[in-house]
């Protein structure tokens, strides 16, 4: 059996926390705090109705195939927490950014911090209910994701959804592995 450290990571409200919970095989640690009125200055998502947000880390387990381990560590989507992702990202192998296509913009801090950190990443668009639908092409050109990134699409409250999603990501980390 292997284990792999994997960070999920995205803008507030994207649904991290949720995936993580999802496909955990264990009862998953959530450090959700109630969002405070001095942050909602600068806590903005798509989601109006969001009224917790993490704090310092998500942390879930999946086995895939009974063979491969993968430790699910989940940032905070706000930009003042750059410095918890890089503690975070050390010995990760990879991630798994989500993005809302009700507002792209949002994910360009967290696409710009795995650029930053040099962690090789697949980007699954989370399927909101009334989300704008984009082409591949158009959100390629709109995240400015290089050709060989893995672009999915899940819903992080459905286990079998979030689990692709999570498994391209491994093939391309075993694809960027094999060209080293």
């Amino acid at each position: 059996m292997g284990a792999a450290k994997i960070l999920v990571v995205g803008p507030l409200g994207v649904g991290k926390t949720t995936l993580i919970g999802t496909v955990s095989e264990i009862e998953p640690l959530s450090t959700e705090a109630v969002m405070t009125r001095a942050g909602a200055r600068v806590d903005t998502t798509a989601d109006q109705s969001k009224t917790t947000t993490t704090v310092a880390l998500d942390f879930g387990r999946i086995t895939i195939d009974g063979e491969l381990v993968l430790y699910l560590f989940g940032t905070p989507g706000q930009p003042r927490f750059l410095p918890a992702w890089r503690d975070l990202a050390k010995g990760a192998l990879g991630a798994l950014a989500l993005v809302d296509t009700r507002d792209l913009e949002a994910s360009f801090d967290a696409l710009g911090n795995l650029e930053d950190l040099g962690l090789p990443f697949a980007v699954a668009v989370n399927d909101f209910p009334g989300s704008p639908r984009h082409t591949a092409d158009e959100l390629r050109g709109a995240l400015d994701l290089l050709p060989d990134t893995p672009l999915v699409w899940c819903d992080a409250r459905d286990a079998g959804s979030s689990i692709r999603a999570l498994i391209a990501l491994l093939r391309h980390l075993i694809d960027v592995t094999e060209c080293v």
